[in-house]
């Protein structure tokens, strides 16, 4: 079994030795003038005047994590797809209770009116 997963097991280990080795040459050997200029926060390259008196959307935020639900859902669901066959009924019975849940979750949402744009 270590024949499987070593190759898998050293490229995570090169991956991490990589990013912990540039993370250290760039805090070590970088350049650190920090000025006045530089320590202003901003976002796109436009100085931020506050948030006081901005009143954000919850809806946009709400669609946001129900595309990711879905998204997920198709991430599941194309694996049960390839090896469908192997699993028999249940597998077939496993996923119908997958989709129901998630299928719960978008009539709770739509009910709720999360789907809604204009109000």
């Amino acid at each position: 079994m270590l024949t499987t997963y070593l190759p898998a097991l050293l490229m995570l280990l090169v991956a991490t030795g990589v990013a912990v080795l540039l993370f250290t040459l760039t805090s070590v050997l970088g350049p650190k003038n920090m000025t006045p200029e530089k320590a202003i926060p901003y976002e796109s390259g436009s100085e931020s005047d506050g948030a006081n008196q901005l009143h954000l959307n919850v809806k946009f935020y709400l669609t946001a994590i129900l595309f990711v639900v879905f998204d997920i859902e198709a991430v599941f669901l194309y694996p049960w797809a390839s090896i469908f066959r192997q699993l028999s009924w249940f597998g077939l019975i496993e996923m119908f209770a997958f989709i129901a849940v998630l299928a719960v979750t978008l009539l709770y949402a739509w009910k709720k009116g999360a789907l809604e744009w204009e109000k």
